[in-house]
C-alpha cells in the first residue's frame, strides 16, 4: 500500500514533477500572466519574470504557454539546459518551433526565413511568441546580442516577435551585457515566496487535486512548513510528500507538528533561516540549549 492509498487519494499530490493538473493560480501569479499577456498582446517585444529557485518560473512558462490559443498565437517554449548553448543553436531552434521548416545553415539565411515566416504569421492574424525558460543560462554577450536581433525584426510601427525570459535573478545581470537590450524589457514581474496563508491554500488545492476527503495537516502543522520551507513552493512540495509518507509510516490519519519537524530536520532544514521565525518548539530548543551552554561556561570557570 501506498500513502495515497492509505489517505484515500487518486494521485500524489505534492510531486515536484511538473503536472498541469495541480497548477495553483495564487495572486502573483495570475497578476505575472496578466502582465504577460498584455504585453504579448501589445507587442511589447520582451518581457522578463525572474525569481528565486523553485518559486514557479516554469511552472508560469508551462501555464502561459497553455493559456496561448493556436489561432491568435504561434507560440513556443524553449528551456536553456546548459550555459554551452550557441547563438546558432537558439536561432535555429526558434526558427524551427515558429514553422521554419528547412533551418538554413547560413545565419544570414536563417535570418531571412524567419523573417517570412514571421510576416506569414502577421497576415495570419496571429502573434508569435517565443519563451525562453532557465534564462539565467545566458551568460554571454553574444546571446543577448542574438536576443536583440531577433527584437529588431519588424515592420513599421509593429514588432513581430514577442520574447518573454523566465529565470533567477541573475538573469538580469545577463542582460546588462548588451545594455540596449536591457533598456528594451518592456515588462517585468518578481515571483516572491508565499506566505503563511498562501502556503495553506496551496497545500489544500493540491490535496484537492488529488481527491482528498479532507485536510490531511493538523492546524498547527501549516506555520511550520511554511517557515521550514521559506514559502518557496517546490520545498513546500517536498515537506509535504515526506510528512505524508512519514504519517503513512506511523498508521496516522493525519500529519502532526512532530512530523512535520521531524521531517524537516531529515531534510536539513532546521539549520536554514526561517521565514517569519522559528517554530515554538524550536525556539524553546534554542533556549534550552543556550542555558545549557551557559552553566557549562560558568562551571568551567
Amino acid at each position: 500500500m501506498s500513502y495515497s492509498e492509505h489517505f484515500g487519494l487518486e494521485r500524489e499530490p505534492f510531486s515536484n514533477a511538473p503536472d498541469a493538473r495541480f497548477y495553483f493560480n495564487s495572486d502573483q501569479h495570475s497578476q505575472a500572466l496578466i502582465r504577460l499577456r498584455y504585453a504579448v498582446d501589445s507587442n511589447k517585444g520582451l518581457a522578463l519574470i525572474v525569481g528565486g529557485v523553485g518559486t514557479g518560473k516554469t511552472t508560469l512558462a508551462r501555464r502561459m504557454l497553455a493559456s496561448l490559443p493556436d489561432d491568435k498565437y504561434e507560440s513556443s517554449l524553449l528551456v536553456m539546459v546548459h550555459s554551452g548553448i550557441t547563438a546558432e543553436w537558439i536561432l535555429t531552434r526558434i526558427a524551427m518551433q515558429l514553422g521554419v521548416e528547412e533551418p538554413a545553415p547560413d545565419r544570414l539565411a536563417l535570418l531571412k526565413q524567419l523573417y517570412e515566416r514571421l510576416l506569414q504569421i502577421e497576415a495570419s492574424g496571429r502573434k508569435a511568441v517565443v519563451l525562453i525558460d532557465e534564462a539565467q543560462m545566458l551568460h554571454s554577450k553574444e546571446l543577448m546580442e542574438e536576443f536583440r536581433g531577433l527584437l529588431n525584426l519588424e515592420i513599421p510601427g509593429k514588432k513581430l516577435l514577442n520574447i518573454v525570459f523566465f529565470g533567477l535573478h541573475e538573469v538580469e545581470d545577463c542582460l546588462q551585457l548588451d545594455e540596449p537590450l536591457a533598456q528594451r524589457v518592456a515588462v517585468k514581474f518578481s515571483l516572491k515566496s508565499f506566505s503563511v496563508e498562501a502556503t495553506e491554500a496551496y497545500i489544500k488545492h493540491r490535496l484537492q487535486v488529488a481527491k482528498a476527503k479532507r485536510m490531511l495537516f493538523e492546524p498547527d502543522t501549516i506555520a511550520a512548513i511554511h517557515s521550514y520551507a521559506g514559502g518557496v513552493p517546490r520545498l513546500i512540495n517536498t515537506v509535504c510528500d515526506n510528512c505524508l509518507f512519514e504519517a503513512y509510516l506511523q498508521k496516522l490519519d493525519s500529519v502532526t507538528l512532530k512530523i512535520v519537524t521531524s521531517v524537516a530536520g531529515d531534510l536539513g532544514l532546521l539549520s536554514k533561516p526561517l521565514a517569519g521565525g522559528a517554530p515554538k518548539d524550536d525556539l524553546a530548543e534554542l533556549d534550552e540549549i543556550e542555558s545549557m551552554l551557559e552553566s557549562l561556561e560558568q562551571g568551567a570557570k
